[in-house]
Formats: C-alpha cells, sequence, structure tokens
C-alpha cells in the first residue's frame, strides 16, 4: 500500500490553484475545470526543411461543444498568447502570422474525436518556441467563447542533420540498374527537389549520361508523404568506383546530400572452365573484382581428394581446382566468386580435353588407312598373280623350241662349232 501511494505522488502534483497536472512517460496532461489537455512532455526536437507534428488530445466540459480549434506561438513568458499570434485556426478566414501560412495542418479534421495534433511542414529555425492551444466553442447566443489551455508545447528547431538514403542494388557490369534516393522526413509542405550527380576520383561532378531519373511521391497519410527519385541507367566498366550523390534541396536553401561509390559484383571472366584429360578434372575460375574476390568450389566441398591452387595478380584472382574422377559425362562444377559486394555464381561445364580427342582420332584414323593400304596393296598383287598366271599359260613353247630358242646362235663362230659336235 506505501509503495502505491509514492507511485501517486510522484505522478500526480496538485497546484496551489487547483489545477492538476497528471505525468505519464513521454506526455504530460493538464486539467482545469473539466478541460483537459495531453502534450508530449519535453521539447520536441525538429530539423529545418522536414516537418515537425505536436501530438495532442483534449476534453471539454459535457456543456462544451467544440467548434474550432486555434493555436498560436508566443513568448514562454506571456501567461497567454494574443491573437497576433495565431498560426492556425480551422476557420479559413481567420488571419494567421505571415510567416505560418499554408504550413500547419491538423492530422485529424474532425474535432468531435478531440484530436488536436498538428503537423508544421517546411520548418526553419526560428519556429522555435511555445505553442498554445484553444478551443473555440459556439452557443446558442452567438456568442464566441472557448478555453485557452496554460500547458504548452515546446519545439526546437535546429539545422539539418539528417541525410538522404540511398539504396543501391548489387550491381553487375554491363546490366541496367536502378538507385533509389528517399529524402528524409515525412513531410506534406513543399516537394523538395532532389538531383543526381556522379563524379570519378579526381574529376568534377557531373551528370550520368544516358540517365533516366523519375521523382515519386508515396502518401503515407493525409498530411504525411514521403519524396523519393530513381536512377537508372546501364553500366559500365566506366562507372567502377564512381561516387554517386544524391542532393536534396529543402525550401529554404536548406541542403542534404548522400553519396555512394559504385562497386560491382565479382566478374568471372573468359578462360573459366573445366577439362578432362585421363580421368583427371581440371578446373579454372578466373574473377576480378574490387575489392579482390575469394572463389571456392561448393561442388567440390564433400570429396576427400581434390587440391585447389589459387593465384592473384592486381584486381584479378585465378583458382585452379584438381580432381580425380571416374564418370566426367555431363560434369558440371560450380565456381562462387565472392567479396564485400555480394556472391557470383557461375556454371563451368567439363569439355573432354582437345589433346586426348587427337589421339584418339589419330589412332582411329592410322589403323583405317593402315587397313585399306593393305587392302589396296592386296588386292594389287593378287591382280598382278593372276595376270602372270594367265599370260604365261597362253605362250607356253613345245619342248623343241624351248631348246633351241636357248641355243641359237647368230654368229657361227669356231666355239660354237665345237660345242655343237658330238662327243664321242
Amino acid at each position: 500500500m506505501i509503495v502505491l501511494i509514492c507511485v501517486a505522488l510522484l505522478f500526480s502534483v496538485t497546484s496551489n490553484k487547483g489545477e492538476q497536472v497528471n505525468r505519464f512517460a513521454g506526455e504530460g496532461q493538464f486539467c482545469k475545470d473539466q478541460f483537459c489537455i495531453t502534450l508530449t512532455e519535453g521539447q520536441i526536437t525538429a530539423e529545418t526543411g522536414l516537418c515537425v507534428v505536436i501530438p495532442c488530445s483534449f476534453s471539454t466540459s459535457d456543456a462544451f461543444t467544440s467548434q474550432h480549434i486555434v493555436w498560436y506561438k508566443c513568448e514562454q513568458n506571456k501567461i497567454k498568447c494574443a491573437d497576433s499570434d495565431m498560426i492556425f485556426h480551422t476557420n479559413k478566414n481567420k488571419k494567421v502570422q505571415a510567416g505560418f501560412m499554408g504550413r500547419v495542418s491538423l492530422l485529424e479534421s474532425d474535432l468531435s474525436k478531440n484530436n488536436c495534433s498538428i503537423i508544421v511542414n517546411d520548418l526553419r529555425e526560428s519556429d522555435s518556441g511555445s505553442y498554445q492551444l484553444r478551443v473555440n466553442d459556439h452557443n446558442l447566443n452567438q456568442k464566441t467563447d472557448g478555453f485557452t489551455f496554460s500547458l504548452r508545447a515546446n519545439v526546437s528547431v535546429k539545422g539539418l542533420s539528417q541525410k538522404p538514403t540511398v539504396t543501391v542494388p548489387p550491381l553487375i557490369e554491363g546490366h541496367q540498374t536502378t538507385l533509389t534516393c528517399t529524402a528524409p522526413g515525412l513531410c506534406s509542405g513543399s516537394v523538395p527537389e532532389i538531383t543526381w550527380t556522379w563524379r570519378k576520383p579526381g574529376e568534377n561532378d557531373s551528370h550520368i549520361p544516358g540517365n533516366i531519373t523519375v521523382f515519386r511521391t508515396e502518401t503515407q497519410t493525409a498530411v504525411t508523404q514521403r519524396h523519393s527519385s530513381t536512377l537508372t541507367f546501364n553500366t559500365s566498366a566506366v562507372h567502377h568506383s564512381t561516387e554517386v550523390t544524391c542532393k536534396v534541396n529543402f525550401t529554404g536553401d536548406t541542403t542534404t546530400e548522400e553519396g555512394v561509390t559504385l562497386t560491382f559484383l565479382p566478374k568471372i571472366l573468359k578462360g573459366s572452365g573445366c577439362e578432362v584429360q585421363s580421368d583427371v578434372l581440371s578446373c579454372v575460375c578466373i574473377s576480378e573484382g574490387f575489392p579482390v574476390p575469394t572463389i571456392r568450389w561448393p561442388l567440390l566441398e564433400d570429396q576427400f581428394e581434390y587440391s585447389v591452387i589459387t593465384t592473384v595478380s592486381n584486381h584479378t584472382v585465378t583458382s585452379t581446382v584438381i580432381h580425380t574422377v571416374k564418370e566426367h559425362s555431363g560434369t558440371v562444377v560450380e565456381c562462387v566468386s565472392s567479396n564485400i559486394n555480394g556472391d557470383m555464381h557461375y556454371n563451368l561445364v567439363t569439355k573432354v580435353s582437345q589433346r586426348q580427342e587427337d589421339h584418339h582420332g589419330l589412332n582411329a584414323v592410322h589403323l583405317l588407312t593402315v587397313a585399306v593400304v593393305s587392302l589396296i596393296i592386296n588386292l594389287i598383287f593378287i591382280s598382278y598373280f593372276a595376270f602372270l598366271w594367265n599370260s604365261r599359260k597362253k605362250v607356253k613353247p613345245e619342248q623343241e623350241d624351248r631348246t633351241y630358242m636357248s641355243l641359237q646362235k647368230v654368229d657361227k663362230s669356231p666355239e660354237y662349232d665345237v660345242i655343237a659336235q658330238p662327243v664321242n
């Protein structure tokens, strides 16, 4: 019980004038004569060029019908703001301070919901100060009456420190990409101007050639909007390391910007591939990236025997993996190149070694050539012998003719006479 009493004393304070202020986490409530108002406790901080919401709710006596809501801004030492301090009135015919015209609106237009929250757009540092609420009632005697709450909202406006949000998707060289820049704040006031520039290291700002810029306004609620711009262009190697800047200009020469450096996903270069020779699978993956990527082989991680050789030159890394395979038909090996910008997956199709194909091809051609030549030679010899046989059979002489042919002489010499004489 003692604890409950202490808590009640801590969160409830009664003034000498019978005014009660109930303190809650983040908000304070003031009540007098059945008129209550709840406002944010402490200072509400905001930044120039953006907007600020002053949360507010109220209640009145049963005999009071809320007809109009009026907001004032005046010095804190003034007990009650004057008509000259008026910044907002639900009666559009009422004159407000020139500097606030068109910049203040209610979050809820239905006064029966007792919501007195307002949003102030296109903030300036001069908007810092004390804000006071008055509720007017139009009675049956056509006499305007109302109640001014003494509890006020305090707003502090400082220079803009928030920056736009630039979203960059993973960039792949040679592909179309879209960057998005979202202006800070959710304001329905003046639409900011969003521009894009880009700059290579050591060069002046310039626009990206061939870009397509689109401005978008997305309505969040009846009084809040989000403004953004998209930049679409075709990426190329020239864009690498380029700093792209999104600049947002608000009313009152309030400017903020955010820059990002374009970096690309690692690129798999030509020359990457797999080759099989004598059941030995050799795969080479060549990748370029900034910063230098790493290469891994996911499909080989569950293999027991394989070796990897990695070399790095400038911003290019080459990884060679060697693995023994029994069946290599249609084998596909995945190469994954990674750096801080992301991963690039590439499937390397296995090819049979050209040397191996040539070796097998030459053996087949050689055997075929030898067989054909042997066949031709055999046919030639068979035909030749057949021809000789037939010729020999046609001109075969008698026995006397053969003797004569072998002993006949043209020159009759004594030598032949001697040979021709019979032996006694």
